[in-house]
């Protein structure tokens, strides 16, 4: 059965319909009483419909009896008590929704987030996997013109905003044409771009012109040396000038977006939440989220409620602000602030009731759910010469079977999923769309519970596809690489030691990341926050100390081949709680061979120089854990765990 109610104030009429033919009866009767294009759209939308019911809430200030719908089976007529002369016009708040984009569960999908790109020009290490990802062919990939064909679809249908996400869209060429098509879109409202903010500041004034509305900006750390710790890259400058920008250029808010991981940026937590007291940022924190290649742990998992209660020692007096029906973000203010603040809790309060987001992977493949394990191929589907309808119909099975909510954080953990990096995008399973459009089925059936032992695959004469890196035949091996036997790369034939010949190898841009600790006992400790030891201004000698020890190093090391240095920079944490200096060391260079132990003795050198300038005060002082951090540009990249 299907229902339609009449609405006018607090009275409703609501008729009860028969299936597919009656409702075709039906709308042909309401058909008479509104306009041509408002029965149109009616029509349209019941022809099309797979769930059980529906509500269509109708403006007419007309009295309406049963007589005037004489040929509606089944109806029954109650609460009719209007006034005035027929309109014939629908309510625009009112009017029935695309039953392509509603699933069993009445959510109306209104938000379509795009990929545009799988490749990134940061490794944020929550992202991406340490070995990289394997891209997609470029081939595989939507196109401009299959890009827009499927926005504007998707808008007609009535998604009203549309948000342009990687990898990192800003480095697609033509992410600026795109952004000019969309703007011409009838009835979408908001474009938006969610970045890394490294292109931002240059991009950002034609993006506006073109059309853009809102901006979501990631910045995980406000040190610029942790900073390039988690992304893996240099950079950090160049978002906050992006930042700038678009506060500059009257974006009101601007997100930030910052995912929180604990024992690596959980302590900055107050420091963002500063950030909007004299801006209007909003500073959204997100729990770190499972996905493949990330090595989730729930031991690094900060939860909303533990974020809140940090801020609220500092802040006691902070407010939480009304909760849209389809916000993700649970927002926060401080008074007087002039931005707010917000956490995305998918993991440990997920907001799976009220979503309204669907995605478009970068190679055209429709996830209905971030965590979901299974996707639909629009770009095969496109391809193969299927009629719009068609595609539409296909898309409305796909969000039909949409789930009740995830599985929740335990049981995402442990499912197979996209890196983030391609989510934002394993084999392919031929499309046999072309011999099956007639047996296609439409017929929502009830779901439960996304998990990772029954997810619920769709009829094989869909185009889908498992989570996938964009691989061949065998994308489940798409990261395994032949590691070499364990051996000494530094002695020869008989073990004796050697100087190892790079003559062979090509010349890349390299870079390595190094930390050393020391402990400096309170007293040592407070003179060297303060600035007061007598030797003088301890942390710029170490400083010093550390990229000369860089450049020395191959005097140092005996078997180290000499390297010209791109750069060197030596950074310090100082940790009050602890009494203890972090010591965090970078190098580069472009050429045959590594920089680890050049980035490894800046570390140690600065931490000795430390304790040079400290000793007059304790000798009670301990350097440890001197460690490498990441490695880039080798044969083999390394990415320790924080």
């Amino acid at each position: 059965m299907y229902a339609v109610t009449l609405l006018h104030g607090s009275q409703s009429c609501r008729i009860v319909l028969g299936r597919y033919s009656s409702v075709m009866a039906a709308t042909t009767q309401l058909g008479k009483l509104f306009a041509p294009s408002s029965y149109a759209r009616m029509r349209r939308w019941y022809s099309s419909a797979t769930q059980e019911t529906h509500l269509v809430e109708l403006e007419s200030p007309a009295r309406l009896s049963a007589s005037d719908v004489p040929d509606i089976k089944h109806a029954t007529i109650k609460d009719i008590a209007v006034s005035g002369n027929m309109t014939g016009r629908l309510n625009e708040d009112f009017l029935p929704f695309s039953a392509f984009l509603t699933d069993t569960y009445g959510r109306r999908h209104t938000y379509l987030r795009m990929s545009l790109t799988e490749k990134c020009n940061l490794r944020c290490q929550y992202c991406m996997p340490e070995e990289g990802v394997k891209l997609t062919p470029r081939t595989q990939l939507m196109s401009t013109s299959e890009i827009l064909t499927v926005a504007r679809l998707f808008v007609e249908e009535g998604v009203d905003k549309i948000r342009l996400t990687g990898g990192e869209p800003l480095i697609r060429p033509d992410v600026l044409d795109i952004v000019t098509e969309l703007r011409r879109l009838k009835g979408l409202k908001t474009i938006a771009v969610t970045t890394n903010g490294m292109n931002l500041s240059r991009l950002l004034p034609k993006l506006k012109e073109a059309g853009l509305d809102l901006l979501n900006i990631s910045l995980d750390s406000l040190v610029p040396a942790k900073f390039e710790f988690i992304v893996r890259r240099k950079g950090f400058h160049k978002v906050m000038e992006g930042i700038d920008k678009a506060l500059e250029m009257g974006f009101n808010p601007v997100k930030v977006n910052c995912v929180i991981m604990r024992g690596l940026n959980e302590d900055e937590i107050l420091d963002f939440v500063t950030l909007t007291e004299n801006r209007p940022l909003e500073v959204r924190f997100i729990e770190y989220m499972p996905f493949d290649g990330n090595k989730w742990n729930f031991k690094k998992m900060v939860s909303y409620q533990e974020m809140l209660d940090h801020i609220r020692q500092q802040w006691p007096d902070l407010q939480q602000l009304p909760l849209g029906k389809t916000d993700t973000a649970k927002t926060f203010k401080v008074p007087g602030f002039q931005g707010q603040v917000g956490f995305i809790t998918s993991m440990s309060d997920h907001f799976c009731g009220s979503c309204n987001r669907l995605r478009i992977t970068a190679d055209g493949n429709l996830k209905v759910c971030l965590f979901g394990n299974t996707e639909v191929s629009l770009r095969d589907i496109l391809r193969s010469g299927a009629s719009e309808q068609e595609l539409l119909e296909i898309i409305g099975a796909a969000v039909g079977r949409k789930k009740k909510q995830h599985a929740g954080m335990f049981n995402i953990s442990r499912m197979k999923n996209r890196p983030m990096i391609l989510i934002g995008i394993t084999t392919q399973r031929p499309l046999s769309l072309l011999k099956s459009r007639t047996t296609l089925s439409l017929q929502a059936k009830p779901s439960g519970i996304e998990t990772c032992t029954n997810a619920q695959m769709y009829n094989n004469t869909h185009s889908l596809s498992h989570e996938h890196f964009g691989g061949g035949a065998n994308s489940s091996d798409s990261f395994k690489s032949d590691k070499p036997t364990a051996q000494l790369t530094h002695t020869d034939a008989q073990g004796r030691a050697s100087m190892v010949d790079v003559g062979g190898k090509s010349v890349t841009r390299r870079s390595a990341a190094a930390m050393s600790t020391i402990y400096l006992g309170p007293t040592a400790f407070h003179l060297l926050q303060n600035n007061q030891l007598a030797k003088g201004d301890a942390l710029a000698v170490a400083q010093i100390a550390g990229i000369m020890g860089a450049k020395q190093t191959s005097n140092l090391i005996p078997l180290c081949h000499p390297l010209p240095l791109d750069h060197t920079s030596v950074t310090f944490n100082l940790d009050a709680t602890r009494h203890t200096a972090v010591v965090m060391a970078t190098a580069c260079t472009t050429g045959r061979t590594g920089v680890e132990m050049e980035a490894l003795t800046a570390a140690t050198v600065a931490a000795l120089a430390l304790y040079d300038m400290c000793k007059a005060v304790s000798h009670d002082m301990t350097i440890t854990d001197v460690k490498l951090v990441s490695k880039t540009g080798g044969k083999r990249d390394f990415h320790r765990e924080p």
